[in-house]
């Protein structure tokens, strides 16, 4: 939470518009985010969006008074102030409503993009049937240890933390379970590993509607929900689907990203819409839910998820990077956006005197 203190007869509203215009919010988002401190003021963002801060600070140098601003970043907590789990300060759900249209792709690359932007990333892959994470991250073989036989270490790569059922089960093995038993291997997942402080932990849902979508909505209450699909009608009339399932659950759908948008040639710039167009801008304006981005269709997105390895961390500047950079931006600004309209909970740390 942040409190309204302002200098006593220092006018910082024009601080305020100009922070306002920059990430396009209205001000009486913002002006909480000013704080005095040691006689000037520190302007704490409460969302991941590091690679801003130099261009903020430009702007806010145009203004008399605005080079003495330090700028911080500081992950606000989202969803119920009462649930468990204090440790992860946002739980988001990746969703699509059907499989094929690169939704654990894009889970991947968003939570690297999210750490570029200065966060503590964490990836749940709830989906049970068909674990593709260990696969992208590059650690397939690699287990989770326990000191205790019950709580599991979640395993590093990239920046990030992550826990799978693909960890625990033979990479050849299938999990022949049925629904009830699927969500309590979610649960158990979620509950009985040793998550370290994280600003995010991003959930890679599987396709449909079914038990461990519910199990996920009502009993791990989530932050929001973020909707990937492909422009075609057949992705969107699941990606609908999706939307309806969490607006009934009560969790927010905080925008929907559209995947192989198109394909851009190499030799000549030529764009291609192999699977339609237009498709991400209509589901977002039927549900009145934020467009956060469009990803093309590229080799290089193939080529480093296959072999386990980093394109943002490889590549941060090339348009790709740039893609998913952006997309993770707004994702965090919907999800702080979302969150102002619930009951906030309130960081206490105590001090000993000196």
């Amino acid at each position: 939470m942040f409190f309204k203190k302002r200098h006593a007869g220092t006018d910082i509203s024009s601080f305020i518009a100009c922070v306002a215009r920059f990430f396009s919010l209205p001000e009486q988002k913002v002006s909480g985010w000013f704080m005095p401190e040691n006689g000037g003021l520190v302007l704490t963002l409460p969302f991941a969006c590091l690679s801003q801060h130099q261009a903020l600070s430009l702007a806010l140098q145009k203004l008399d008074g605005g080079d003495k601003i330090q700028i911080r970043q500081s992950i606000a907590f989202g969803g119920d102030a009462k649930r468990g789990h204090r440790s992860i300060r946002n739980l988001l759900a990746v969703a699509s409503g059907k499989g094929g249209v690169g939704k654990s792709t894009t889970t991947i690359n968003l939570a690297m993009a999210l750490v570029a932007e200065g966060a503590r990333v964490g990836i749940l892959d709830a989906d049970i049937y068909g674990p593709s994470i260990p696969i992208m991250l590059g650690n397939a073989g690699e287990h989770p240890e326990s000191s205790d036989n019950r709580h599991m270490q979640p395993l590093r790569a990239h920046g990030l933390v992550a826990n799978s059922i693909g960890y625990l089960v033979p990479a050849d093995d299938a999990a022949v379970w049925r629904g009830p038993m699927a969500s309590k291997a979610l649960q158990q997942l979620l509950n009985e590993t040793l998550w370290p402080q994280l600003d995010y932990l991003l959930i890679d849902m599987p396709p449909g509607t079914g038990d461990i979508q519910l199990t996920l909505a009502q009993q791990v209450p989530v932050s929001g929900a973020l909707v990937v699909t492909t422009p075609q009608n057949i992705a969107l009339a699941d990606a609908q689907k999706a939307i309806a399932m969490f607006n009934k659950v009560k969790v927010p759908v905080l925008g929907v990203l559209e995947n192989m948008s198109y394909h851009q040639c190499e030799n000549c710039g030529h764009k291609e819409f192999l699977f339609a167009q237009g498709g991400g801008e209509r589901i977002s304006g039927q549900n009145k839910v934020p467009l956060l981005g469009h990803i093309p269709l590229d080799i290089h997105i193939r080529e480093y998820t296959d072999a386990g390895k980093a394109l943002i961390v490889d590549k941060p500047q090339s348009a790709i990077s740039q893609a998913y950079g952006a997309a993770a931006r707004q994702l965090a600004k919907q999800l702080y956006i979302s969150g102002q309209d619930k009951a906030q909970a309130i960081d206490i740390s105590i001090k000993e005197a000196d």
